[in-house]
């Protein structure tokens, strides 16, 4: 009898083990968080998931919105599990620097000063400025100049700016206690190699986004990617499918199944 139920325990130990994992596999990338009182939805991608750059489909042109790169992807027999915008674009919803996918170079590195007049320079050219790349060893996010200089291989790379934290150290530039909240969305590149993406549901601005990746998620790289109108977020899982106010995305990163 002792053997018996030993036999049985370990089963019912093995078929739960079991269980987990199975959750685990198909746990929900993203989650609902708050941090300092401001709420966001904070998406964990480990390293070796499908994790892609998107921007024109087979007839060439922008993809625009989320659904269209969720038929397209769904047409190969996969699933767009998540997607988001991957950084600023142009009115024709081009690129506003580098952009490379399937490593191919489609846009090169933008090094160009403000295109302002008016004294208020626009995020993408803040400095540093950076990119978030896929490449042979994994993801990362390095300041532009950097990159260009290491040169690395990489199958997708998207440039956006500024830096918000750089080697474990918040921008200079950020101005604690600044009234310049909006929405913004964000990239970092964690412990592991793991991606962590943050989407504000509430109005923040850079200092207190930039502590979000340095402080919580415990990203020591991490980049901005867009804010105001520009933010969106596709994860049906939650129920969201956001539309630009723009009429449309540029570049999108999405995590394909």
């Amino acid at each position: 009898m002792t053997y018996l139920k030993h036999g049985v325990l370990a089963a019912a130990m093995m078929l739960a083990a079991t269980i987990i994992s199975l959750r685990q596999a198909h746990a929900e990338p993203c989650d609902q968080e708050t941090f300092e009182e401001t709420k966001y939805v904070v998406c964990t991608l480990q390293t070796g998931t499908d994790l892609r750059l998107f921007w024109k489909g087979a007839d060439g042109q922008p993809y625009r919105t989320f659904s269209s790169l969720a038929e397209a992807v769904r047409a190969e027999g996969k699933t767009l599990v998540l997607a988001v915008n991957a950084g600023m674009y142009r009115a024709d919803f081009s690129p506003m620097g580098l952009y490379v996918e399937n490593s191919r170079e489609l846009k090169p590195a933008n090094t160009a000063k403000a295109e302002s007049s008016a004294g208020q320079v626009p995020n993408f050219y803040k400095k540093p400025n950076g990119v978030f790349f896929l490449g042979e060893t994994g993801a990362g996010i390095l300041p532009t100049d950097e990159f260009q200089k290491r040169a690395p291989k990489v199958r997708f790379a998207t440039q956006s700016g500024p830096m918000l934290v750089i080697a474990g150290k918040l921008n200079p530039i950020f101005i604690p206690g600044s009234t310049d909240r909006t929405r913004r969305i964000g990239v970092g590149v964690c412990g592991a190699g793991t991606v962590r993406l943050a989407i504000s549901e509430d109005g923040v601005n850079f200092h207190d986004f930039a502590r979000l990746f340095r402080d919580d998620l415990k990203c020591p790289d991490a980049l901005f990617l867009d804010g105001g109108h520009g933010v969106g977020l596709y994860h049906p899982a939650m129920g969201r499918n956001d539309r630009s106010w723009h009429g449309g995305y540029g570049p999108m990163l999405g995590l394909v199944e």
